[in-house]
C-alpha cells in the first residue's frame, strides 16, 4: 500500500503499488494503481447481494506500468517522498523509481526496460529480498546473497551531482554519482555509506530501528539476528547467535517498543526478542516463541496501531 490519494465522505482514494511475474512472454512490470477503498457500513444491501468476486473491480484503476528489468521480489516505498519506491529482482541492485517521472509504459513483447532514476550498487552477489527505507532519513538497507547487509543514502545522489567527473570517494564513506551502464548519465548509480560483514549466509531480512536512522537490524540463513549501530562502525553491536533451530526468514521492529523485536523462522515459529535483555555476545533467550504454523513463516509485521498485535505469515 501506499499514501493516502484523497479521503472522501463514504470512501478514499489510495495508491497501491504491484508487481506481475512473467513466463517472458511479455516483460515483468511493476505497477502502480489508485484504489478507492469504500468506508464500512455505506454500501446499499441490493449492490451487496449483486457483488460478484470474480468480476473485475471499478474501483482499481492502473495508474502507471513500468517496464521492470527482471521480476520484482520487494517494493519499498520511502516515507519521505510517496513519488520513490525501491525494488528488489535478482541480481546486486537496488534500482530507486520516481514514479511521476518515469513514462507510463506499453506491455509488449520485445519492449525493452524503464530506466531506473537511480541504481544503488554495492553487492558482491545476488540482493533478492532484504530491503527497508528508512522513516526519517531517505537511508535504504538492503541484504544479499553475499551476506552483508548494505546501506546507502539518497542524498547522496543529489548531494554529489556537483562532484567533478573522475574523482573518487572510498565505498565505505560516502558515494560518487557515476555513470551507469554504457556511460549514459541519465541512468545513475551510487555507492553504499557502508557494508556490514557479520552474518555467515545469506541475509533475508532487514529493519530499520523505528527511532534512530543509525540503528537497524538483520536476519538470515545462519539462523542469527544481528543489531547494528552505524556510528559504532561496520560490526555487529550485538549478535544473537541460534536465534531460531533453522534459517530466520523475517524480522520485524515494534514502531510503539524499540526494545521488542519479532523474527520468524523455516522452523515454522515465531520468536520475540527484548534487546535489553540481549549481552553484547548476544546472549539472551527470547522473551516468548509463538507456535502455530504449520509452515515456514516468512513475513511478520507489528499493527502501526497496538504495540502488542501482530501478523504473521
Amino acid at each position: 500500500w501506499g499514501p493516502l490519494l484523497e479521503e472522501a465522505t463514504y470512501k478514499n482514494r489510495q495508491r497501491l503499488y504491484l508487481s506481475e511475474q512473467t513466463d517472458g512472454s511479455v516483460p515483468n512490470t511493476l505497477v502502480i494503481a489508485n484504489v478507492e477503498v469504500v468506508k464500512p457500513r455505506v454500501a446499499a444491501a441490493e449492490h451487496i447481494s449483486k457483488f460478484n468476486e470474480e468480476a473485475r473491480s471499478p474501483f482499481v484503476r492502473k495508474f502507471k506500468t513500468i517496464i521492470h528489468p527482471g521480476e520484482v521480489n520487494r517494493i519499498r516505498e520511502l516515507p519521505q517522498n510517496s513519488n520513490i519506491v525501491a525494488t528488489h529482482t535478482d541480481s546486486p541492485d537496488v534500482y530507486i523509481w520516481d514514479l511521476e517521472s518515469q513514462p507510463n509504459r506499453p506491455v509488449n513483447l520485445g519492449t525493452p526496460a524503464s530506466r531506473p532514476d537511480l541504481t544503488l550498487t554495492g553487492h558482491q552477489d545476488n540482493a533478492e529480498f532484504a530491503l527497508a527505507m528508512c522513516s526519517s532519513e531517505p537511508l535504504v538497507l538492503s541484504g544479499g546473497k553475499d551476506k552483508s547487509v548494505v546501506l546507502w543514502s539518497i542524498h547522496d545522489h543529489i548531494s554529489t551531482l556537483a562532484t567533478e567527473p573522475g574523482s573518487a570517494k572510498s565505498p565505505n564513506s560516502g558515494s560518487n554519482i557515476k555513470k551507469a551502464g554504457n556511460g549514459n548519465s541519465d541512468n545513475p548509480s551510487i555507492g553504499p555509506r557502508g557494508i556490514y560483514l557479520g552474518h555467515d549466509d545469506t541475509v533475508e531480512d532487514v529493519q530499520f530501528c523505528p527511532s534512530s536512522a543509525q540503528q537497524f537490524c538483520s536476519v538470515g540463513d545462519d539462523s542469527c539476528l544481528i543489531l547494528w549501530d552505524a556510528r559504532a562502525g561496520l560490526t555487529p553491536v550485538t549478535k544473537v547467535e541460534k536465534a531460531h533451530n533453522a534459517d530466520l526468514h523475517c524480522v520485524d521492529w515494534n514502531p510503539h517498543d524499540e526494545n521488542l523485536i519479532l523474527t520468524g523462522s523455516a522452523d515454522n515459529s515465531i520468536n520475540l526478542f527484548d534487546r535489553r535483555n540481549l549481552t553484547a555476545s548476544g546472549v539472551g533467550s527470547p522473551v516468548h516463541k509463538f507456535q502455530g504454523h504449520d509452515a515456514p513463516v516468512l513475513c511478520v509485521q507489528w499493527s502501526p496501531h497496538n504495540r502488542s498485535i501482530f501478523g504473521s505469515a
